[in-house]
């Protein structure tokens, strides 16, 4: 058997990261994936490391939404009936989560987190020589109503003393910051400080070359033949058959986490939010310069390397069932009244889908009664954008370093 100190089960953000910082400190390191880095949920989102992420997404509250998505006909939200009653549990948590008295301490800290994300991915972008895959700085939330605008406003001002910075735009503002909008808007929030990626997969891939250039071991295999070593220690092995070990294992596997750790008696109550994108192409004289979230019908549009991506909500089902990618059917007429679009640039839509728990917060740190297994994942919509700094987090752990922020809220023990 190769020996390694740890091995890294997953090759999206989370892992990569994890993999880096773990042999920033010295660390032997291996990754495992089944296919190259960045090529699943990690190649699919809309390419923004949103430092003004400091509060997590709640489920809605207000009986008038809860009533419409129910109907089953939103744009941001769709749900497969079949799949509810598996959904049922860790949805009414999510619910109890996001009542206020719960949901303040959980916003607390998160945004702690959040507040790590630009200085870590920027460490990285440095080392990685990866700044040529950055777009335009900042990202617009566009609103089509005064109501909801003045309302965003007001909260974007409460962002402040978090650290997060914005500009308020007015229909006139914004139609000069963005000439490629065929429709008067209210106007829009340019958040000022998030990066922006025009190739998220390319990034993760830039970071894994990176850890590779360093002398880390790339692998490919099933994550789920992992074994503990008599001894102590794991093992796993790779597509060709060979059986690797290492004294100290990271799960980093994403939305498929649960399916591994399951099997060793650690079943936190993880549930998917499954989306969608599709490339277009741009045929406008005035190309699009800026990321921009439709807010009030809950799709974002995104001048990526391949095009303009149009990304979707969130769609409730079991990771494995068959697409439906009826929320960008929905969303692509509306997208193409606000912008000019061209064809669509590959034949099917892609499909990825999103970690979540219940209370908003991934999971970092060691796998409850199992010495030597540690876990990174649950990020829900935010794994791209905080995978170094969960990597930095969990490395601190792992090697006994004082923690960058209080770690208790984010420990696998926690309760839900």
């Amino acid at each position: 058997m190769m020996k390694h100190d740890v091995l890294v089960l997953g090759a999206g953000m989370v892992g990569v990261s994890c993999a880096l910082h773990l042999q920033q400190r010295g660390l032997d390191v291996a990754l495992l994936d089944r296919r190259n880095p960045g090529e699943e949920t990690s190649y699919g989102n809309a390419g923004i490391i949103q430092r003004e992420a400091v509060h997590p997404y709640r489920f809605p509250r207000e009986l008038s939404t809860l009533l419409s998505v129910a109907g089953n006909r939103r744009l941001d939200v769709r749900y497969h009936a079949r799949a509810v009653p598996a959904l049922l549990s860790p949805l009414l948590r999510y619910y109890r989560n996001s009542a206020d008295a719960a949901y303040q301490p959980i916003a607390a800290a998160y945004a702690s987190l959040i507040a790590l994300s630009l200085e870590t991915h920027e460490s990285l972008l440095a080392d990685a020589n990866a700044q040529h895959l950055l777009g335009k700085r900042g990202w617009l939330m566009l609103f089509r109503s005064d109501k909801r605008r003045d309302e965003a406003f007001a909260d974007a001002d409460k962002l402040t003393a978090l650290g997060v910075n914005h500009c308020k735009l007015d229909g006139a503002q914004l139609q000069a910051q963005e000439p490629a909008l065929r429709e008067r808007l209210s106007g829009a929030i340019h958040w000022t400080d998030p990066l922006t990626v025009r190739d998220p997969g390319d990034l993760v891939k830039a970071y894994a070359r990176l850890l590779f250039q360093r002398g880390a071991t790339e692998l490919r295999g099933d994550a789920t033949t992992l074994r503990p070593l008599p001894d102590g220690g794991w093992q796993v092995q790779t597509a060709s058959g060979e059986w690797v070990s290492a004294r100290q294992v990271v799960v980093a596997l994403g939305p498929w986490s649960t399916q591994l750790t399951g099997d060793f008696g650690f079943r936190p109550p993880l549930f998917v939010k499954r989306g969608y994108h599709q490339h277009f192409r741009d045929d406008s004289p005035h190309p699009l310069q800026h990321w921009m979230l439709d807010e009030e019908r809950g799709y974002l549009l995104a001048p990526m390397a391949r095009g303009v991506r149009i990304t979707t909500g969130a769609e409730l089902t079991h990771i494995d069932a068959p697409a439906t990618p009826t929320q960008l059917s929905a969303v692509e007429p509306v997208a193409r009244s606000l912008v000019s679009l061209g064809s669509a640039v590959e034949p099917q839509p892609w499909k990825g889908a999103r970690p979540c728990l219940p209370d908003m917060k991934p999971l970092i740190g060691a796998v409850p009664g199992k010495p030597g297994m540690w876990c990174a994942f649950g990020h829900g919509h935010q794994g791209f954008t905080l995978g170094p700094a969960t990597g930095m987090l969990l490395a601190q752990l792992m090697t006994g370093e004082r923690s960058a922020i209080e770690m208790a809220p984010f420990s696998p023990a926690r309760r839900f």
